[in-house]
């Protein structure tokens, strides 16, 4: 019989705060991480606001020379990490490093080292692009220097999957400590995409709300008058250790991670399949795999991006799935607050529902005003709700049609 998967420490850098403790009140509090941006100057651009990271120092977690040669992206992986490791005691010595693993997904990577480099190519010749440059842009660094400064020797890699990148990592360490390879991963998504190039290429896609006199309110999940995602960035980490590893150490047991479902769409670079069947059949497989009824779950951090078409077909697939169970459920999207943290959302989202579980208090959908027809669920709207949370789930989905729930169960 395969191991049972806890949750024993987590890390988190995100636009509430840079630390999960940050992260968590701001969510209670119902405070937003949106903002003009600050990163460049965004008055040409259609959408002028973004999600940032405020005040983070990478040298508290890494050498200043280290720092320079790296992209964001990386800085906050090792920074989540670093404080997943902390909270959650986990040693990886010499002796055990090599049955500790790290799988942490980005759907771009060093964008903005993208941009800076070729900037550099352009105005002064090849001879000046930084040979750091492709290290510190490739998707797979933030794991790869992540295991460096850990010690952890066990499997590496990254997972690529645009917006459900950190939820994939997430999934695929629990299968692989479930397997018995590893005894424990650190797993999460990292994502530093608040760029000139990113933001242009979003606002073309008209992905992007262009609330520009009220950047505040312009992420509504599920309202009527949602007009598009906020740009956001940060990173999430969870450590996720077999249970005989966790008991054995003595670990502080955050969350049981007990079900993992993904799917493919197979329909649209971007848009999700109609009416979300292929969300729906991730939330069923993780349901399944988990051993979970639709009647014991009592929460769903939702992908709720604020964008018309991802939120009106995710409600009906939840609807769809849960039958008369939905009218019970609470459901809400925390990216009101955090942003669209891309390929860390995932990542941060499941972190968000881990201490969902651990504290029984569901943080809120903010800025819902407006009731959506297509949108009738429970949204948890504009303040935390304390209650019983024995299961709670939480979605992820990528342009290309990726698709990943995650279930997570309290531990008594």
């Amino acid at each position: 019989m395969a191991d049972r998967v806890f949750v024993t420490g987590v890390g988190a850098v995100t636009p509430l705060g840079n630390d999960p403790a940050q992260l968590w009140n701001g969510l209670l509090e119902g405070r937003s991480g949106i903002a003009p941006v600050t990163r460049f100057d965004a008055s040409d651009q259609t959408t002028r606001f973004a999600a940032e990271v405020k005040g983070f120092d990478p040298t508290e977690y890494m050498d200043p020379k280290e720092a320079r040669r790296s992209d964001p992206f990386i800085q906050y992986a090792i920074a989540s990490s670093r404080q997943a490791r902390d909270a959650s005691g986990i040693d990886c010595s010499e002796g055990n490093g090599e049955r500790i693993g790290v799988i942490i997904g980005s759907g771009i990577g060093g964008i903005a080292t993208w941009e800076t480099n070729h900037k550099t190519l352009l105005d002064r010749g090849p001879s000046r692009v930084s040979p750091f440059f492709i290290p510190m842009m490739i998707a797979n660094m933030a794991s790869g220097m992540v295991s460096i400064d850990l010690g952890a020797r066990g499997s590496n890699y990254a997972t690529v999957s645009a917006c459900a990148s950190g939820a994939h990592a997430i999934g695929e360490a629990f299968e692989a400590i479930r397997r018995g390879q590893l005894d424990a991963v650190f797993a999460g998504g990292s994502e530093a995409p608040v760029s000139p190039l990113a933001m242009a290429g979003f606002s073309s896609m008209k992905a992007l709300s262009t609330r520009n006199d009220e950047p505040e309110r312009a992420s509504r999940p599920f309202d009527k008058d949602r007009d598009g995602f906020v740009l956001g960035e940060g990173a999430g980490m969870l450590v996720l250790e077999s249970e005989s590893h966790a008991r054995k150490r003595g670990a502080t047991v955050l969350a049981e991670i007990c079900g993992y479902g993904v799917t493919s769409d197979a329909h649209h670079i971007s848009a999700p399949a109609p009416e979300h069947e292929g969300a729906a059949r991730a939330m069923k497989l993780a349901l399944e795999a988990a051993g979970v009824s639709t009647a014991e779950v009592d929460y769903i951090n939702a992908h709720g991006t604020s964008t018309p078409l991802n939120d009106k077909f995710e409600s009906i697939a939840i609807r769809g799935l849960f039958g008369a169970d939905a009218d019970r459920l609470a459901v809400s999207s925390t990216k009101s607050m955090t942003g669209h943290l891309l390929g860390a959302a995932g990542a941060v989202e499941a972190a968000i529902s881990v201490f969902a579980v651990r504290n029984d208090v569901i943080p809120p959908t903010m800025n819902y005003e407006t009731a959506d027809p297509d949108c009738d669920l429970d949204f948890v709207p504009n303040e935390a709700r304390k209650t019983k949370v024995r299961v709670a789930m939480s979605n992820a989905f990528g342009f290309g049609g990726h698709n990943v729930a995650l279930v997570f169960r309290k531990v008594e």
